[in-house]
């Protein structure tokens, strides 16, 4: 959908006091602020946002996008509450690249190597595979550690900088969010995470066989990289989502499950701690290697109420998946069985 420039400075100079209000969400007064309860770190004021806990801001489209999961055309259509037309016939279909523009490179990586791999403890010869594609790499300015997204024709159209030092982290101007951080594997599944440290912390986790598969950072838990990464990769079959373990990541999978085209298995993987890299951080005392919390397989439910979709143990072939130990997948005829049911097989029978 189009809208034009006019719309769009309308939704950008949105109350966003009155449209979380209007949204039922829970705010407390701070001085000439309002606090947002649902995350207590980030306040509003007139049309813009800070998000202490982060050191990132903005107006309003990008705080839609980022805490309510739309696109950029749905949330002008939420802020203003106007519908877009079709784009002109002269209007590109994609976002012009002219608005993009990489941050200057600084003439060694040292910075932002030390802090993947000494801060974040992800494993050298990972953080050296994206260095070495120019995925990732230090900027010149201010030695922030770029992420690029590129698109399938591998021109740049995305880069996320995040501080070596302290907590800053911004989009590059310009940057479409369809086209986010990730790798692109020739296999038939795809990981998605909220950000690209975890991505990678789940790569040094499950390292065997990893560029096999495919691997996509949403930057955030927007629906929009997904999306685009499954409509340009006809042979992903498996979607596995990796958000975080807490209610945000908990709701985008939900979200994002209801979004998903016809014809995709989602998964969803919890980590053992609140996101993966946390679990990284933990590797070594995790001596079981069980870096799961849970796997629930088959997140798409049928449309009965209490009924999960489910295997018949009696009626199965086992295969061991070595690129993802210690998964075990179950293949075989399905069947539709109580959720309590459900939980018990889950608990009896599938070692994570």
């Amino acid at each position: 959908m189009y809208y034009t420039q006019e719309q769009i400075d309308r939704a950008n100079q949105a109350d966003l006091v009155l449209f979380l209000q209007s949204q039922g969400e829970p705010l407390e007064r701070a001085g000439q602020e309002y606090r947002w309860k649902r995350h207590d770190s980030l306040t509003v004021r007139g049309n813009k946002w800070y998000r202490h806990s982060q050191s990132k801001g903005g107006g309003p489209i990008d705080f839609v996008m980022e805490f309510f999961g739309k696109s950029f055309t749905e949330a002008v259509e939420l802020l203003t509450g106007e519908k877009g037309a079709a784009p002109p016939p002269d209007r590109p279909s994609s976002a012009p690249l002219s608005d993009f523009r990489l941050p200057p490179r600084s003439p060694d990586n040292r910075t932002a190597r030390n802090y993947l791999t000494a801060a974040r403890r992800i494993d050298e010869d990972v953080t050296g595979f994206f260095f070495a594609s120019g995925d990732i790499y230090e900027d010149a300015a201010h030695h922030n550690a770029v992420f690029v997204g590129r698109d399938e024709d591998g021109i740049p159209r995305y880069a996320h900088s995040k501080g070596t030092a302290g907590n800053f982290r911004l989009d590059v101007k310009g940057s479409d969010k369809a086209f986010n951080f990730c790798y692109r594997g020739e296999g038939e599944r795809v990981f998605v995470f909220e950000a690209p440290v975890d991505l990678l912390s789940f790569l040094c986790l499950f390292k065997k066989d990893w560029q096999k598969q495919s691997y996509l950072s949403l930057g955030g838990v927007g629906e929009k990289a997904l999306l685009r990464f499954l409509s340009d990769r006809p042979n992903i079959k498996t979607v596995y989502l990796c958000l975080d373990s807490d209610e945000a990541g908990n709701d985008a999978c939900s979200r994002l499950v209801k979004l998903m085209p016809e014809g995709y298995t989602v998964h969803r993987l919890i980590p053992l701690f609140k996101d993966w890299n946390e679990v990284l951080q933990h590797r070594a005392e995790i001596t079981d290697g069980k870096y799961l919390r849970e796997a629930v397989y088959g997140l798409k439910e049928p449309p009965q109420e209490e009924t999960v979709e489910i295997i018949r143990m009696s009626e199965v072939d086992t295969q061991t998946v070595e690129w993802l130990c210690p998964f075990v997948l179950y293949v075989g005829k399905k069947k539709l069985v109580k959720r309590k049911e459900f939980e018990k097989f889950i608990s009896d029978n599938i070692e994570i």
